[in-house]
């Protein structure tokens, strides 16, 4: 059974698989939901982990071990800087979330905790990053729904809960946005 839901929670305390991280290009530790995640998995140990990998582009997602964390892996998804919404970003933010996914399933979890990818400081648009990321969870969840992927978006204030549940109930509903 496949579920998605969104709550009020730091994502570094989800009792998830693996959490994602809103990661950069070089992997490296950042601020918001990246430097809470390096912080309170061991920041030694990421920094070496992610060194080793290097590298991963815009759209694309790699995995580390969770270290401290309660989830057994981190996967570091990189999402688009937000640039006026015609080089892609759309589609880079997608991407971000399916490779997210399909690592995850790859690696066998049945559990992932997600933040809003490319809301923070890289400045998407909130409303269209819950769009995208929630059509895209659920449309990766229809495909494979044998998988019995359970999903959970962490937010940490109730405007972007309230909006996030306000898009979850229109997309579940068939509304158009």
């Amino acid at each position: 059974m496949t579920d998605l839901h969104i709550r009020k929670a730091d994502l570094t305390e989800l009792k998830v698989d693996a959490v994602v991280n809103a990661a950069n290009t070089q992997l490296e530790e950042g601020g918001g939901v990246c430097g809470a995640i390096f912080a309170k998995a061991g920041r030694n140990k990421l920094r070496r982990a992610c060194k080793k990998i290097g590298y991963c582009k815009t759209g694309n997602a790699v995995i580390t071990d969770g270290f401290d964390l309660y989830a057994d892996y981190i996967i570091h998804a990189v999402g688009p800087v937000w640039k006026g919404g015609n080089k892609d970003e759309e589609y880079l933010l997608a991407s971000a979330y399916r490779n997210a996914l399909e690592t995850a399933m790859i690696n066998g979890c049945h559990s992932i905790g997600f933040p809003l990818i490319s809301a923070g400081i890289y400045g998407y648009p909130k409303q269209q990053a819950w769009v995208i990321a929630l059509r895209t969870c659920l449309a990766f969840m229809e495909d494979f729904e044998e998988a019995g992927l359970s999903i959970t978006f962490a937010v940490i204030d109730d405007e972007m809960l309230a909006l996030g549940n306000q898009i979850l109930e229109s997309l579940k509903s068939g509304n158009s946005i």
